[in-house]
């Protein structure tokens, strides 16, 4: 049986989704003010491999992901003056993160929403919450009154000790001994987009959208919420306590976060130049199936020191799990079963499927599978696997790609064609010097695998391996 570590209890439980065999599943998605980097997709290769397994064992799934439209960040870096400048300039951002999700094979969720498309669903939230007592208005500005509810920090488990209590915040991040009373809608400043609502012109804060969103498609109460441990506090805590005190009901049954990614062993960071996009990381020639298995190699819940040496070591890994199925494919086998076969094979799935019912323990899953590549090798060399092992040895590996796709999938790439075409529309658009829509094109290839080179004969273009 499946099992999901809660962070709310700190228990491993027995899941099971609070309607009959339907999973109503939340995930954090981008701000979409800036390439996604490494760290971000760490946390969106856990989700992806959640979404596939729940559907692998056999659940029904409506998996909503939100796209954060306008925030402090995106008004921040688009320096919007009016409301379709800033749709503009994130969803430039988003289009990209969608390939780049492409690139790493990370399923779309079953709905993506902007929050800039669900006002109405925030400003009907916030007048619950003041007709309530739980906000209340201030500078034409609306706030959430923790004082209000009792259970206030137990997902972050804060030690309210020393901590500044009581008084307004604006921003949306901040630092846990700052727990104070925060802003969900912001009254309208210089050059920022608003919006003229019932309860007056201005914006939502960041954490009321991903309540009000995720209520409007999943209902008050659902299964799972996912994000990465930096969105525990203050965005999940903050989400709890305005959709609790909103609806009256328990918000969310399982929080799932994934740890940080460390690059290098150390934390992440454009001072210390160890900061990376995907395309970053694509640019400068690394795979991105041995990107997805890094960030999939170690269990979701432990930190990831993501190095140059550990994206090498997941593309021998991949090469060896393709040099057993190129064996396994080519060779010619006698009649009959081998039984040790079969039992070592029985014995890998058995081990897989534990391994990923145990709080998505990719790193065990994995070593079922290399452990069986290993005894399979054993008996290819032999000449002891026989025909009536490759049913079981095929479904084997069909179960490993549905949920690590890493393995080569000629069905997947882009075609010469559709690369030829692209190229010649970035020419034609470097002719125009309209270079923003030509190093838009080349993100578009490059997210899908295609390095464009220059060289003295003329533009030249390459896939990654």
């Amino acid at each position: 049986m499946l099992k999901l570590k809660d962070t709310l209890t700190g228990k491993l439980q027995d899941f099971q989704p609070l309607e009959g065999n339907h999973v109503r599943m939340y995930a954090c998605g981008p701000t979409v003010y800036d390439f996604a980097h490494i760290g971000n997709f760490r946390t969106y290769v856990y989700e992806d491999i959640l979404r596939r397994w729940l559907k692998f064992k056999g659940y029904q799934l409506t998996h909503v992901m939100n796209i954060t439209d306008v925030d402090d960040k995106t008004i921040r870096d688009s320096k919007a003056k009016e409301l379709a400048q800033l749709r503009a300039y994130t969803e430039r951002y988003a289009r990209c993160f969608f390939e780049d999700c492409m690139a790493l094979s990370i399923e779309r969720p079953d709905k993506v929403v902007n929050a800039t498309d669900h006002i109405p669903d925030m400003v009907h939230l916030i007048q619950k919450l003041v007709e309530s007592g739980h906000a209340y208005k201030k500078d034409d500005s609306y706030y959430f009154k923790i004082s209000t509810y009792p259970k206030y920090g137990q997902l972050a488990k804060l030690d309210f000790d020393g901590m500044k209590i009581g008084a307004s915040v604006d921003i949306d991040e901040y630092e846990k001994e700052d727990v104070r009373d925060f802003a969900l809608w912001k009254a309208p400043k210089d050059e920022e987009p608003f919006w003229d609502t019932p309860i007056g012109k201005g914006r939502p804060g960041w954490h009321i959208e991903c309540s009000a969103m995720s209520m409007h498609y999943l209902g008050a109460s659902f299964d799972i919420h996912c994000g990465a441990v930096d969105n525990i506090f203050p965005h999940h805590e903050n989400e709890i306590a305005q959709s609790e005190c909103a609806t009256g009901k328990p918000f969310v049954r399982l929080w799932l976060h994934g740890e940080h990614l460390m690059v290098n062993g150390e934390k992440m960071s454009k001072s210390k130049g160890n900061f990376f996009t995907l395309r970053d990381l694509l640019g400068k020639g690394d795979s991105p199936r041995a990107i997805r298995y890094t960030l999939s190699s170690v269990p979701y819940r432990k930190p990831l020191n993501f190095t140059s040496e550990s994206v090498q070591q997941a593309q021998s890994a991949i090469g060896r799990l393709e040099e057993f199925l190129l064996r396994f494919e080519t060779d010619t086998f006698p009649e009959g079963v081998n039984e040790r076969v079969e039992e070592a094979c029985r014995t890998a799935r058995d081990k897989f499927v534990a391994g990923l019912d145990d709080d998505l323990n990719t790193a065990g899953a994995l070593g079922a599978i290399f452990e069986f590549v290993r005894q399979g090798n054993t008996a290819i060399g032999e000449g002891s696997l026989c025909q009536g092992n490759v049913a079981s040895i095929s479904t084997l590996f069909d179960d490993f790609q549905a949920i690590f796709p890493v393995l080569k999938d000629p069905t997947r790439q882009i075609l010469d064609s559709q690369i030829e075409a692209l190229i010649a529309e970035r020419n034609q658009a470097r002719r125009e010097r309209n270079f923003k829509k030509a190093d838009e094109i080349r993100d578009q290839l490059l997210a899908q695998g295609i390095i464009l080179e220059d060289t003295r004969a003329g533009l030249r273009w390459k896939r990654k391996e």
